[in-house]
């Protein structure tokens, strides 16, 4: 999968792009389209910070992680965002129907 990484304190290593692009690759099998992935990589301190932003056709989702360890925050942030995907395309079929199962009241008309 084409991901867009940018940092601003260290060069991308063949490494850590392996490891961005093998946690977008597990998104994948979601069976939603993923649409301009975009992973940012930061520090505050002695922690990483990651960002990742995608946009998904109905949507756009966005997880933020940090961490002491590059490695377990963009472990991290796929989680969040797997989650997220999960949320996104089972919530619909499991809260959306109209009065599944539920019995419809009538009023009929009172005679006074």
């Amino acid at each position: 999968m084409n991901v867009e990484i940018t940092s601003k304190i260290m060069d991308i290593t063949p490494a850590i792009r392996e490891r961005i692009e093998s946690r977008f690759d597990k998104l994948e099998r979601l069976q939603v389209p993923l649409i301009k992935p975009h992973v940012t990589i930061g520090k505050e301190g002695q922690t990483f910070v990651v960002d990742a932003t995608i946009s998904i056709p109905s949507g756009t989702l966005f997880a933020q992680a940090s961490h002491e360890d590059l490695y377990a925050a963009v472990t991290e942030v796929g989680q969040k965002l797997e989650r997220q995907l999960n949320r996104h395309t089972d919530k619909p079929q499991a809260h959306r129907s109209v009065r599944s199962g539920k019995e419809q009241c009538r009023t009929d008309p009172v005679d006074a």
